[in-house]
This record gives C-alpha cells, sequence and structure tokens, in this order.
C-alpha cells in the first residue's frame, strides 16, 4: 500500500471518523474503508490507500477526455488510480472504479511519485496532466500535490470528474485547476439513483457552477445518453437549459452514445437518431457547441462557427484538423469560440 493521512476528515467518538471530501460524508469505524473503496480509518485516523498508486498512464489526446475546446490538437499525460464514490452500472472502466482495496494492491497497480509526474509529461510531448479513467476526487492528496508541480512548470492540468465532491475539497484545488470535464449524467434524482446509484444530483450541478464561476476553470460537460434512462425529452432540455443559464452558452455540450455494459448490458446501444435528438434539443436551446460522441465520423464532431457556421476544427475520432481558428475566435468572421489555447 502507499499510505497518505487524508485531508478532509473529522474524528468522532470511539475511534469513528467521518470523510469530508465529498458529499457522501462517510462515517468510518476503525478498520473500515468509506463507499470510495480506497479511504480507510487505521485507529481513529484517515488515510489514503492509492497515494501515488497509478492503474492506468498514457499520453492521450485532449480531445479523449472528452474537451474540444481547450488546448486542441495537443496530448495530456493521463492517470488514473482504483475506487469512485459513484457506482455506475453502466461504467466503462469498471476494473478500476469498482475496486475496494485489501491488504494486496491489484496486481496492474504501479508507484509513480509525485515527483516524476512533470518529467513523464515532457518525455512524453504532453502539454498538460489530467487525472482521469476512475474519480480523481478520491486521490484527492496526490490530484492535489500533482496539480500544484504541473502548474509551477507552466503545464495545463484537467479534472475528468463525476462532480460529486465538497465545495471545500474543490476550493482548495481549484487554484490549480484549469480544466473541468464533469458528467452530468441526468437530470432527475432517480434517474441519477438508477445510473450512479447517488440519491442527490444536486452537489454535481452545484460543483460545476463553483469550478466555473469562482476558479475560472474551463467546463465541459458530457452526458452519456442511455436508452430508457435518461434519453426522454424532458431531461435533456434540461439539461441544455441549465448549461445555458448556469454556465453560459458558450460551454460545450457532448452528448455521447452508450454501449451495453454491466448491469445494463440489455439495454441496446443508443441509436444515432437519439443523439441527433439530443444534440438539436441542445443547439435549439441555445446552446452554442453541442457535440456527438462515440460516433466517429458523425459530423456532430465538428466545432462550427455559430456565427457564420464555417468549418473551423474537423474531428474523426481523435484525429483533429484545426482550421481557421485565430486567438480562440473564428478566423472568418471573429466570433468568439471560448477555445483556450
Amino acid at each position: 500500500m502507499s499510505l497518505k493521512e487524508a485531508l478532509f476528515y473529522e474524528q468522532l467518538a470511539g475511534d469513528k471518523i467521518k470523510c469530508t471530501l465529498c458529499p457522501w460524508q462517510c462515517v468510518i469505524i476503525s478498520g473500515s474503508l468509506g463507499i470510495c473503496g480506497v479511504r480507510q480509518n487505521q485507529d481513529g485516523k484517515l488515510y489514503s490507500l492509492i497515494y501515488e498508486i497509478v492503474s492506468s498512464i498514457a499520453a492521450d489526446p485532449i480531445e479523449k477526455k472528452p474537451l474540444f475546446h481547450f488546448y486542441p490538437g495537443t496530448k495530456v499525460l493521463s492517470l488514473g488510480t482504483f475506487g469512485c464514490n459513484m457506482r455506475c452500472g453502466h461504467c466503462q472502466n469498471w476494473q478500476i472504479a469498482h475496486v475496494k482495496l485489501g491488504k494486496n494492491l491489484p496486481a496492474n497497480a504501479r508507484r509513480v511519485p509525485v515527483s516524476e509526474l512533470v518529467g513523464l509529461a515532457k518525455e512524453t510531448n504532453s502539454a498538460g496532466i489530467a487525472w482521469t479513467y476512475n474519480e480523481p476526487t478520491i486521490w484527492f492528496e496526490y490530484a492535489l500535490e500533482g496539480a500544484k508541480a504541473a502548474k509551477a512548470a507552466g503545464l495545463y492540468t484537467v479534472w475528468v470528474t463525476n462532480g460529486y465532491i465538497d465545495p471545500e475539497a474543490l476550493d482548495m484545488i481549484g487554484p490549480y485547476l484549469d480544466a473541468y470535464r464533469v458528467d452530468v449524467k441526468a437530470f432527475s434524482n432517480e434517474a441519477y439513483k438508477r445510473l450512479a446509484r447517488v440519491k442527490d444530483m444536486q452537489p454535481v450541478l452545484d460543483a460545476a457552477i463553483r469550478a466555473k464561476k469562482k476558479w475560472n476553470m474551463h467546463v465541459e460537460i458530457v452526458t452519456l445518453v442511455v436508452p430508457t434512462l435518461n434519453d426522454d425529452k424532458e431531461q435533456l432540455k434540461a439539461i441544455a437549459e441549465w448549461i445555458l443559464k448556469e454556465l453560459g452558452p458558450e460551454t460545450p455540450w457532448h452528448v455521447t452514445a452508450f454501449m451495453p455494459c454491466l448491469e445494463f448490458e440489455n439495454i441496446p446501444p443508443t441509436p444515432p437518431a437519439t443523439l441527433d435528438k439530443a444534440r438539436l434539443i441542445g443547439l435549439e436551446t441555445g446552446l452554442r457547441f453541442v457535440y456527438v460522441g462515440n460516433l466517429p465520423g458523425h459530423k456532430g464532431e465538428n466545432t462550427y462557427c455559430p456565427k457564420c457556421q464555417k468549418l473551423l476544427i474537423e474531428r474523426v475520432g481523435y484525429q483533429t484538423g484545426i482550421g481557421k481558428v485565430i486567438d480562440g475566435k473564428c478566423g472568418f468572421c471573429g466570433q468568439d469560440l471560448n477555445i483556450r489555447s
């Protein structure tokens, strides 16, 4: 194990502790783990069992996160560990996310000290570092130190998250994060409970607003559209209206295709027509950039100027061709595209 005393917990009577990192607010008896499966009460103190423990590491296209308006065309050093504070029945990375650590680490675990991150990013020609693949909130101590090191070295930082984090924790890491790519999985508590076993979606929405408005992070939203669970017009329109009102019309919204998996293996893949409908709902609501995901070659992967409609960035999967974009604006008409680079 790679132990680190955790940030954000309170000691209670009888060697119990309360973890205050995320909205679960787990009360944990000595020897037990929180819901995330990687933070343990050891004799009245809370420890992270995954400090400097990496399950996956790669230099990815930034578009894979997906982030389409943040340093397009660059590579980002991407790191994941084990565990999660949600239990999504359709998780594509369930082999690492649905782990509860015991005495031994999984076979694919490796130790990557914080001191090596900047060097690894530079060796792979990466412009930044992303905490991704599983939920970075539960890796907080390592991610915080890594984000500080990255910023000091002039690298950008990316948080790919389910958004289930307490405000105090977000405020601690906020000064060191540049991009906040967050899932909005549905727009009802009933759907969130079915999809992720979380009873209240409001903390996810509040954190996204806080990331943008308090910390000026670049925010992009992803909704995996799952047939029968969150593909109804009411929820899709509600998500689009919330983005428009709280984050602004220039905020990218990715509506992505679901593939059968785990508990939802009997649900069919998302029909392309459903994603076309979701994209149209977003655009008609007033969002300027709505993208279709997991359908390589779909025109909804591309960036078009919302004013003159010229094709500016063409994407096929993770292959990106950047056209006439000048300082984050359309090179044809000057329209601001909300692109950070």
